[in-house]
Parts: structure tokens; C-alpha cells; sequence
């Protein structure tokens, strides 16, 4: 059993040899853990520099891309981590937080062992992102380890502990989830929030508080559905407003046996076609019969979404796994979606507040699962930067351009509000 895992807690005896093997094995794990770390330095200074060199317009320019390398499975946290570092605002608001300093003394710079009774205040997740997303795009290296940062994910979020495939858009909302509410805690008493509203620019109005107060994950990916569900006996309306972080859209039923972009028999799946799905009036079968307060009772009724406030940033899931008797099964069908320009003006529940620019939206990244199954397969990512795109495979970054991005069966799309992107250099 791992003592980093916390799987069982053994009281140790009077002589403290629990204590003793516990130090004997943090000693061998450091002494392998540096022994490691010079091995993988001496790789990379021996590296042919020509490795991170392409040619782009008949001419040779160094590629200042750094890939992730992957710890085992790891391509679902490698994918979301390269698409959360091309999206600009995000980005730079962690690389100019001042770094942390979690551990001094014998210590420092060390892997320690934790139990569960010191708690989880020897990690920072936020500390840990924000190393991560500063060895990324600095061109020193062909590939990072983010080891520490994993370690950290295993600490604070159990289901990810293990080399096992994951889904990353689960990962995406674990991470988006306990970076807010770590961003709201702060560090030695001084609230990271208090940080964003004195130093990012964004007023008050532009904020989506989840949980609590703002931070630079509700100010960038925070919008809000109105959800609207009507009992058809009575015709009783009922309104709630709904904070989100993404939205998860259905893929149209009668879409799911077209797989590849020329496939000929019948309409070709859109974007368009999935957002349609997801905000269309829609009759909620037996199964989710609504309580209606004047029937007193349980009615058949209508569901309808809103979007009443949008984000500076639009994270679109498209729902590939579902369930079947006994298993889970991807839906492979290609979707279509733009590059650039998406009008999501026709989905707000009061489109006239709104203005000319402020409802589209240009792709800034897009995670692909390649494979049959959730439990299985590869994540990879593509991503624009400086108006080039890049294909994001582990420790491979490839230039790649526009044809092939839309060509693939996307599962998550970043876009970005065209105002956001345009003042991105006032935050």
C-alpha cells in the first residue's frame, strides 16, 4: 500500500518504527526521484535542438510549443491543460500570480509523504497549475513533466488517483471546480479573489458567482440558463437561473450512425444542430414528471433553456459516452463546427441587450478522443496560438493548419467571445 495514497492508517508503536520505515522509504523515493530528474536533464540537454524546428512558409522558425509528457494514461489531463493555455485571459492571469511557497527547510524542492490527518494545506493546486502553464510556451524544453502537478490531483481529488484511462471532461470540471474554490480560500489570509478584482479589469457585472465569490474561473467560463419548465394540465410556469461552467450538448439521435465528414446518406451532423437540441421546448417523459405547486402533484410538462448570460468563454461538451444496458458506448459521429464566428445571438433569452459583437464567438481550442470506449483510447488537442494552429499529442507538438482541425469529431470546443479576445491585452 502507498502511504501518498492514504489507503489505511496504521497507528505507529511506541519506538516509532512505522515512522522510521515511513522515513527509510521518502529517502529512497527522493534519492530515486532526483536520480530520475538528472537522467531526464541530461536527455534533454543531449537533444538535437533541430527537433524543435519546422518550416513554416518555406522558411525554418523555432517552435517555442512545449508538450506534456505522459505519466501513464495521462493524455485526458495533457489535452485539457494545453487547451486551458492557449486560452489567453485564463492563462495569463495564473502565470502573473505570485508563486507560493509550500515547504521550506529539509524539504524544499522535495516530494513529501502526507497523511490524512495533516490535510490537504501542503498542496496547491493553483500553485502547481500555475508552474505548469508558466513551463508551457517558453521554449526551453520539448516536453514538460507535470508530475507535481498530478501528484497534487491524486491528493485533492480521489477519483483520478491511478494510471487508469479518464475521461477528460471530468477532469476539466474537477480541476475548473477546485481551482475556484481554492482561488476563494487564498493563501497566509490574503483571498485570491481579492487578487482578480484589483488586478484583472473585469467590472463586477461580468462575474458568475458558483458557490460563493468570483474568481478568474466564474469570470471566464461562468454563464447562466434560465431553465423554464411548464405543467401541461395547468399551464403553471416555473423559472430558475442556472450557473454554468460549460454546457453539455446532446448529439441528435438521428445523427449517430454518420461517422466520418463525406459520408453521402442524409444532413450532415452541425454544431448548430446540437445547441438546437439542447435549448429546443422539449416534453420530459414519465420518468422526470415535474411537481407542479398548484396541481399539488407530479404532471406531465415542458422544458425549455435560456441562455441569459453568456461567457467570455464558451466551453461546448459534446456528450460522446452514453449508456447502454450494460455498457458505455461513444457515439462517433462527426459534428461540424466553425472555426470562427459563432452566433450564439439566437439562444439568449433577451438577444436585443445585447450587441453587435458581444454573442460571437472564434475557436481557441478543441480536446479529441480518439478510440472506441470512455475507459480507453487517446486524448489529444488541438489549439490556435498567435494565429497558428497546433496539434497538442503528449510530448508532440506539430504545426498543423485549419483544414485539418475541422476535420476532427471533436468532444470539447473553447471558444471565445470576440470582445474578450479583442481587450485581452487591457487584463
Amino acid at each position: 500500500r502507498s502511504y501518498r495514497c492514504d489507503d489505511f492508517v496504521v497507528n505507529d508503536t511506541k519506538l516509532g518504527l512505522v515512522q522510521k520505515v515511513r522515513e527509510h522509504l521518502q529517502n529512497l523515493e527522493n534519492s530515486a526521484f532526483t536520480a530520475d530528474r538528472h537522467r531526464k536533464r541530461k536527455l534533454l540537454e543531449n537533444s538535437s535542438l533541430n527537433s524543435k524546428l519546422l518550416k513554416v512558409n518555406g522558411s525554418t522558425n523555432a517552435l517555442c510549443a512545449t508538450g506534456l509528457r505522459n505519466l501513464g494514461n495521462t493524455c485526458f489531463m495533457n489535452a485539457i491543460l494545453q487547451s486551458l493555455s492557449n486560452i489567453q485571459q485564463f492563462c495569463c492571469y495564473f502565470k502573473e500570480l505570485p508563486a507560493v511557497e509550500l515547504r521550506n527547510g529539509k524539504t524544499a524542492g522535495r516530494r513529501t509523504y502526507h497523511t490524512r490527518s495533516q490535510g490537504d494545506n501542503n498542496v496547491s493546486l493553483v500553485e502547481e497549475f500555475r508552474k505548469t502553464l508558466c513551463a508551457l510556451w517558453q521554449g526551453s524544453q520539448t516536453a514538460f513533466s507535470p508530475e507535481s502537478l498530478f501528484y497534487v490531483v491524486w491528493k485533492i481529488m480521489p477519483n483520478f488517483r491511478g494510471y487508469q484511462q479518464q475521461d477528460a471532461h471530468e477532469f476539466m470540471r474537477y480541476l475548473l471546480d477546485h481551482l475556484h474554490l481554492e482561488l476563494q480560500g487564498g493563501f497566509n489570509g490574503v483571498s485570491r479573489s481579492v487578487i482578480l478584482q484589483e488586478n484583472s479589469g473585469l467590472s463586477a457585472s461580468n462575474k458568475c458567482c458558483i458557490n460563493g465569490a468570483s474568481t478568474i474561473v466564474t469570470a471566464i467560463f461562468g454563464g447562466i440558463l434560465q431553465n423554464e419548465v411548464n405543467c401541461l394540465i395547468c399551464g403553471t410556469e416555473s423559472r430558475k437561473f442556472d450557473p454554468f461552467l460549460d454546457l453539455s450538448l446532446d448529439i441528435p439521435s438521428q445523427f449517430r450512425n454518420k461517422r466520418t465528414k463525406n459520408q453521402e446518406n442524409g444532413p450532415m451532423c452541425t454544431l448548430r444542430d446540437c445547441l438546437r437540441s439542447f435549448t429546443d421546448l422539449e416534453e420530459l417523459d414519465e420518468t422526470e414528471l415535474y411537481m407542479c405547486h398548484k396541481c399539488k402533484k407530479k404532471q406531465k410538462s415542458t422544458k425549455k433553456f435560456w441562455i441569459q448570460k453568456l461567457p467570455k468563454v464558451l466551453c461546448l461538451h459534446l456528450k460522446r459516452f452514453h449508456w447502454t444496458e450494460y455498457l458505455r458506448n461513444k457515439v462517433d459521429t462527426y459534428v461540424e463546427f466553425p472555426l470562427r464566428d459563432l452566433d450564439m445571438k439566437c439562444y439568449l433569452l433577451e438577444p436585443e441587450n445585447s450587441g453587435p459583437e458581444s454573442c460571437r464567438y472564434d475557436l481557441a481550442a478543441v480536446v479529441v478522443h480518439h478510440g472506441s470506449g470512455v475507459g480507453s483510447g487517446h486524448y489529444t488537442a488541438y489549439a490556435t496560438h498567435e494565429g497558428r494552429w497546433f496539434h497538442f499529442n503528449d510530448s508532440t507538438v506539430t504545426l498543423t493548419d485549419e483544414e485539418t482541425v475541422v476535420k476532427a469529431k471533436a468532444y470539447i470546443l473553447f471558444y471565445v467571445d470576440r470582445q474578450a479576445k479583442s481587450g485581452s491585452d487591457k487584463l
